[in-house]
């Protein structure tokens, strides 16, 4: 099914939006009900409103060319100085890409800039071109390089932002048309027919850019640690752990109704699996935070799966979250020589409508993270980079005993400042109620500071935690290549039928170009405004024959999103 009612296409070799739509709202009058008679009564309903929601695709890009001399900036959106570099203004301070992180520049980032969002993003009315950089003549659409040489490559790297409801989204193509142009005399020897052979000639890339750097990134080593929140809130449904009536399977289990932590069981679980499945350089582990009872003097935190390159072991322990939960949450008694096993103690009520009064209460957020911090001091490898992955939905604080909490902050303070060694990278995962402002000041790069949005992922809908993690195993992974073809193939499969279908999860085994667009491994992408980025790179190699001299080829891009809700993906009978 296609609601057409809620489709935006984005046009980005126009200057403006194809076609759009906005809030539409209907409202109805109150409607008074009574009578004249002696007995009578009124029972009325007024202010009724009905308010359609929207389906908003923003986009934003940066580009470059080298033509020898190295990168150079053609055209960003937004670009506030018109200068190709992406920047933008936002209540007086200016946000600007670098193209490389600097060191001496605490606003080098590298990456397309992670302050945009559905607010701050511009309208493509605004989009400012820029210039030819060979010819320096003035660009009316996003690609119009009139002298193209052998040798020259350019990159683009797109960030999609879908806000307000999800939906599917295809990129696309249209209006590919081929010249042969100017039929020069070295060509003519090669070309008689003076064929449009550019687009064959041009090698390209498509790719997911998951750090929305402008660069593919291959396979790095990482050791990673997932620390999740095992507090009663997770699971119980007394203090808010049931998310909605649905049964849910992970792992071939089935249950009537779906909790958060089945919600990290699944995204965990494919974290792992997509790590494994490409033969990925890591290590991983899992430690776990909860409270403390009240006659007891020992957070309940700890390591229950140190680091390790069998992701098969590390899948195992991440099954049946709601035992190991509750054996933490309501097993009886825990302390330090249980921290080890606790999670395995196996006397817990995993029933997420049973009577949950008198668990440990507390959130020890920082002491989780010290307790991750510690295992990749001792079992960390030294040549790999460090992560932390921080899941929660409260608030830190202390429990019902005498043990003072430690500075979640702080914790994560010291793990980003490599104190204790290693400098880590710390992800953390909001959900729901959290303390959004705590989480997101934990969340940095190692050597860097806090508060970074880069990090941080605010998840107000429990059911996107699984494409949070899938989101963050693709980052973990060799970038996903769509396509790595000439750029008239390329572009032949972005303009067939309603274009190349993309995957909002990227953790799931979906093949963009042999899979159905509908095929249940295809998600949609969240309504959130949350950046993902798909890039596309080209270059006309050195060695191209004269065939291709004074030939030109001609393209438009898009983008096109559709509602999640009442479709399945298959997207709508209609072409590029």
């Amino acid at each position: 099914m296609t609601d057409n009612d809620n489709i935006d296409t984005i046009g980005l070799s126009r200057r403006t939006i194809l076609a759009g739509l906005g809030a539409v709202g209907l409202a109805s009058a109150g409607a008074g009900l009574g009578t004249t008679a002696y007995f009578n009564d009124t029972e009325s309903f007024d202010g009724n409103t009905l308010t359609a929601g929207q389906l908003d695709l923003l986009v934003d890009w940066q580009q470059t060319y080298d033509f020898g001399d190295g990168h150079t900036f053609v055209s960003a959106h937004p670009d506030h100085d018109g200068d190709g570099e992406q920047s933008v203004e936002i209540d007086g301070e200016v946000f600007t890409y670098s193209d490389f992180p600097d060191e001496d520049d605490e606003d080098s980032n590298g990456a397309n800039l992670p302050v945009l969002d559905c607010e701050t993003i511009p309208p493509l009315s605004e989009a400012d071109f820029g210039t030819d950089p060979v010819t320096g003549e003035a660009m009316e659409t996003l690609a119009q390089f009139s002298d193209v040489k052998p040798g020259d490559s350019g990159e683009i790297t797109f960030s999609l932002h879908l806000c307000d409801n999800p939906g599917y989204i295809w990129m696309q193509a249209g209006n590919v048309s081929e010249d042969g142009g100017a039929h020069t005399e070295p060509e003519a020897i090669v070309d008689p027919d003076n064929l449009g052979d550019l687009g064959d000639a041009i090698q390209a890339t498509l790719w997911y850019d998951e750090d929305c750097d402008n660069v593919y990134d291959g396979a790095e080593p990482v050791d990673i640690m997932l620390t999740l929140d095992f507090s009663g809130s997770m699971l119980y449904d007394q203090y808010g752990g049931v998310v909605n009536d649905d049964d849910i399977t992970v792992g071939g289990t089935t249950y009537d109704e779906t909790t958060k932590i089945d919600l990290v069981e699944l995204g965990t679980r494919q974290f792992v699996d997509y790590l494994q499945s490409q033969n990925s350089d890591v290590r991983v582990g899992v430690a776990y935070f909860d409270g403390e009872g009240s006659d007891e003097s020992l957070p309940r935190t700890g390591v229950y799966q140190p680091l390790t390159t069998d992701l098969s072991a590390v899948d195992a322990s991440l099954t049946n979250l709601r035992q190991k939960l509750a054996n933490v949450v309501t097993g009886s008694g825990f302390t330090a020589s249980d921290k080890p096993t606790a999670p395995f103690d196996g006397d817990g009520d995993p029933d997420p409508f049973s009577n949950a009064n008198g668990i440990a209460t507390g959130t020890y957020i920082g002491e989780g993270v010290d307790d991750a911090q510690s295992e990749l001091a001792t079992n960390g490898r030294p040549n790999a980079e460090k992560r932390n992955i921080v899941l929660s939905d409260g608030e830190s604080f202390n429990g019902d005993g005498t043990t003072q909490f430690s500075s979640p902050t702080g914790a994560a303070d010291d793990a980003r400042a490599a104190a204790p060694a290693p400098a880590t990278d710390v992800y953390t995962i909001s959900v729901g109620s959290a303390n959004d402002g705590v989480l997101q000041s934990m969340a940095g790069p190692a050597g860097g500071s806090g508060g970074d949005p880069t990090f941080f992922s605010d998840v107000d809908d429990p059911l996107n935690i699984p494409t949070v993690f899938g989101s963050l195993a693709a980052q973990t992974a060799q970038e996903k290549v769509i396509m790595d073809d000439s750029l008239g193939n390329v572009l032949a499969a972005l303009a067939d039928g309603n274009g190349v279908p993309l995957d909002g999860n990227r953790a799931t085994p979906y093949d963009e170009l042999g899979d159905d667009p509908d095929d249940p491994a295809r998600d949609a992408f969240r309504g959130d405004g949350v950046m993902h980025c798909v890039a596309l790179s080209w270059e006309l190699p050195i060695d191209v024959g004269n065939e291709a001299q004074g030939d030109t080829l001609g393209f438009d891009l898009g983008f096109y999103t559709e509602q999640a809700r009442h479709n399945d993906g298959a997207g709508p009978e209609q072409s590029a």
